[in-house]
């Protein structure tokens, strides 16, 4: 199994048992690709790299991940809020994953755009994540 499939899948099963961020998302709104009807704010998986890293004797990967909020209420302040608690929630945290082992995982970066035209708000959070593989 592809370390990607195996972190979006530990990744996302991690942020819908939190019940605070459920709670500030109005509900399991974490995606992998967006229903037509989602309502904001919710938080969706984007683009996604694994690139070799293992040794002579073990397999593993470095694997760069994106996380992206998307909401409307006014300001930065939700969109931010939530970013802050999925950090929390996925910065040097244990993950059980399929196949796989994390090394570590660190959020290394936090990007805030407003898109006044359609009045929405975005955090993007990017994510390093180094596994073996099991």
């Amino acid at each position: 199994m592809s370390p990607i499939i195996a972190l979006k899948a530990a990744i996302r099963t991690a942020l819908l048992a939190d019940a605070t961020l459920t709670g500030q998302l109005g509900g399991p709104q974490v995606f992998d690709d967006v229903p037509r009807n989602a309502g904001t704010p919710y938080v969706v998986f984007g683009e996604a790299s694994a690139r070799d890293n293992g040794t002579v004797s073990d397999a593993g990967h470095v694997t760069e991940l994106v996380l992206t909020v998307w909401s409307r209420q006014g300001g930065s302040r939700e969109a931010l809020a939530i970013g802050d608690r999925i950090a929390a929630l996925v910065d040097d945290v244990a993950l059980p994953l399929t196949g796989h082992r994390l090394v570590n995982g660190r959020v290394i970066a936090t990007d805030l755009r407003r898109q006044p035209d359609k009045d929405l708000t975005r955090v993007t959070l990017r994510l390093r994540l180094v596994t073996e593989v099991l």
